[in-house]
């Protein structure tokens, strides 16, 4: 299979997509409208960016489910197999069914999908067909072609047609980018992207602003933060059609600059065996509790180069104790219950809260550091990996009198880091308290809370609460390719 935008890209991919849309399960977000008399209801075409965020999940990127047997949709299997379903009332079974024998289960990068349908051909595999990544999907579990001539339910008049779940439920958790519904075309992956011209497994999106979309095509690129079911909103058409989607749910922060041509890092659900944590809001949510302070880890990992984010502990439960936070880097992923960020060689946290509150720890003990923090408190992280230092703030004031642009100097600097067993060192959080729980939300540049002040690094990426110090940099994609 061809990859897309994953944790690094080896160039800038000419076209860029500014925008996505953050949608989140556990809040039932998804835009909606119901649709017009189609120029041709046999003959259509979906196209999708996106990147998951929950693994072994039903879940839709568009999807129409209005009563009895009628249903139609593009989604993922609670296998985690892509597909596409389309069936009327008079079905029990669907008269299209295709479904990858692949199973995507890489919540740090971003897929493309396309379904082109067409009933009329002669031919029933023509009919329909399933793409992933630029390539036709020809090893399917299930593939159920639809007779000559099917009126598919997906481009039907009646009914509402939801992005990111369908009318019953089933709703997508990640992230969406570049939408768009063909009406009266079945068009190929080529249509929406390409193969990079120095590296042709890499497949990129192009730009789709002259393509003919149809009486009920679309075009969304969720460039507005609006909620107003109008050119404004978040479900905004661009095509010109002004088939503008009703927005349940989602609010301006649900507008992300994490996108299929700059990969933001999120915190990786795949990390979570021993740490016990329940992630939403893009994987920039993560709420720990239970017997476990295990290390709960970034998705992109860096060995060079100088790194800023911001984490806000956003809750905190108190029982026997109150729970504690540790926020820091590892290099390593957590191997046992007990191995919290601080807690080994190359690992280190700055803590808040209880006894060791402004406390910096690492390999396992604490001394004296800077001011304690606690619940609403935003810790900055400078990551110098170039002169192997480390720095965190408080709510913008670097702690020690810390310097992040003093270089080999490290003045203020809270520990000289040591090498990463793993190779890399990865932004982590962990709470301490049996039974106890605290919740984070992490913001490598594309956050999932209010911005007040909103400062970018030096190329321009990024949105934070705080002033990025020189030199360091949001921990993208666009980033690492030019200093990671």
């Amino acid at each position: 299979m061809p990859f897309i935008l994953g944790t690094n890209s080896i160039k800038d991919t000419g076209y860029n997509v500014n925008n996505s849309l953050r949608f989140n399960s556990g809040s039932s977000d998804n835009l909606s409208k119901s649709l017009s008399t189609p120029t041709n209801d046999k003959i259509f075409t979906f196209s999708c960016w996106f990147k998951k965020c929950k693994n072994a999940t039903e879940m839709n990127l568009f999807g129409y489910q209005p009563s009895g047997n009628a249903e139609a949709y593009v989604g993922l299997s609670d296998s985690d197999q892509i597909r596409f379903a389309d069936r009327d009332s008079s079905d029990t079974t669907p008269e299209i069914h295709l479904v990858s024998n692949a199973k995507l289960r890489d919540n740090s990068s971003w897929y493309h999908v396309v379904v082109s349908i067409d009933t009329t051909q002669g031919t029933n595999t023509n009919r329909a067909k399933l793409y992933l990544n630029g390539e036709q999907v020809t090893s399917l579990a299930n593939s159920t072609y639809p007779s000559q001539d099917y009126t598919p339910e997906m481009n039907s008049a009646d009914g509402t047609k939801v992005i990111g779940a369908d009318n019953n439920g089933n709703y997508f958790n990640g992230y969406m980018a570049e939408v768009c519904f063909i009406d009266g075309q079945a068009l190929a992956p080529t249509s929406f992207g390409e193969f990079d011209s120095d590296s042709p497994t890499i497949w990129k999106p192009i730009d789709v602003s002259g393509l003919t979309f149809g009486n009920n095509g679309f075009y969304q690129e969720y460039k507005q933060a609006g909620t107003g079911t109008n050119a404004s909103g978040m479900g905004a058409d661009t095509s010109g059609n002004d088939n503008h989607f009703a927005v349940n749910n989602l609010t301006a922060v649900d507008q992300s600059t994490d996108t299929c041509t700059n990969n933001f890092a999120t915190m990786n659900p795949l990390d979570n065996f021993y740490g016990q944590g329940t992630f939403s809001e893009g994987n920039l949510q993560i709420a720990q509790s239970d017997a476990s302070y295990a290390s709960l880890t970034s998705t992109i990992g860096v060995s060079s180069g100088k790194w800023y984010a911001e984490i806000k502990w956003t809750a905190q439960t108190t029982g026997n104790f109150p729970a504690l936070s540790w926020i820091g880097i590892v290099g390593s992923v957590a191997t046992a219950t007990s191995m919290g960020v601080g807690n080994n060689a190359d690992s280190y946290s700055y803590i808040g809260d209880g006894s060791d509150g402004g406390k910096k720890r690492n390999n396992g003990s604490s001394s004296s550091y800077g001011d304690d923090y606690d619940v609403g408190d935003i810790i900055g992280i400078a990551l110098d990996l170039d002169n192997n230092k480390i720095y965190w703030s408080k709510n913008g004031t670097f702690q020690n009198s810390g310097d992040p642009t003093s270089g080999s100097t490290g003045t203020g600097s809270a520990f000289d880091l040591t090498t990463p067993s793993s190779g890399f060192y990865y932004f982590a959080v962990s709470d301490q308290h049996d039974g106890e729980s605290s919740t984070w939300q992490f913001n490598f540049g594309s956050p999932p809370f209010a911005i007040s002040s909103s400062n970018a690094d030096g190329n321009g990426f990024g949105n934070f609460e705080y002033a990025v110090p020189s030199g360091y940099f949001a921990l993208c994609s666009k980033n690492l390719a030019e200093h990671g």
